[in-house]
């Protein structure tokens, strides 16, 4: 697996609490798990659960006015899936499918409300992921517009490592592996373009792939590729 119970990243909703806080999340719900391709929400469902990865990697796709399917984003154990639908009752606005193995607690939305309002750290934190997955959909849009495809996705293999990786033997190793496709997707380019750039950024040392998983080697000098400061 990715990433074990102990180590969810700290930018995920687990990693963001505090123990306790933690451990009554933890008790919520039901425990649930999903294999390979299968689908954790649908888009356009009414359900309004909540899905709280333990363990695993999944993407979260929409389709879009062509009815072709656009991926939007990843998520790996620690980071939760649905919570708008359980705040504001509207149908699912994407579909989440499981990239392999996958554990989670099913939540629903009363036992969550009460736990936000007995524990406003956890309130706080998922109000902060929220508002961090804003910022990323605003930044893909700025970065359509404002970079060439290969800063493109420098900025998105930062944004990665710095959101979900953890460090390992020679680099940030990324428990996710997205396909050449997929990445296309989250940039915006040609995946013919993407083959280039990964191809460039692995030629110079910064970026080395293998079987399931990524290590980005130099993290400052991607940073520079993709025009981002340090506090990016």
């Amino acid at each position: 697996m990715p990433y074990s119970s102990a180590e969810w990243p700290a930018r995920s909703l687990l990693g963001a609490v505090p123990p306790e806080a933690r451990g009554e999340l933890l008790e919520l719900g039901v425990p649930a798990r999903f294999e390979a391709g299968k689908v954790l929400l649908s888009e356009g469902a009414r359900d309004r659960h909540v899905l709280v990865l333990l363990s695993g990697f999944a993407k979260v796709t929409a389709r879009v006015e062509n009815g072709e399917e656009s991926l939007l984003a990843v998520r790996v154990g620690g980071d939760s899936v649905g919570e708008m639908a359980a705040f504001d009752g509207a149908p699912r606005s994407a579909t989440v499918t499981a990239c392999g193995p996958l554990t989670a607690r099913l939540v629903q939305p009363a036992p969550l409300h009460a736990l936000l309002l007995r524990r406003p750290e956890v309130h706080l934190a998922l109000t902060g992921i929220i508002a961090q997955r804003l910022r990323w959909a605003n930044r893909r849009r700025l970065d359509f517009k404002g970079y060439p495809a290969k800063v493109r996705l420098a900025r998105l293999l930062v944004e990665l490592a710095t959101s979900y990786g953890r460090p390992g033997q020679g680099g940030m190793v990324l428990g996710c592996r997205l396909t050449q496709p997929e990445l296309a997707a989250l940039t915006g380019a040609a995946e013919t373009t993407v083959h280039k750039g990964l191809r460039e950024l692995r030629r110079d040392g910064l970026l080395e792939t293998g079987y399931g998983s990524t290590v980005i080697r130099d993290l400052e000098r991607l940073r520079e590729i993709g025009d981002l400061t340090p506090e990016d």
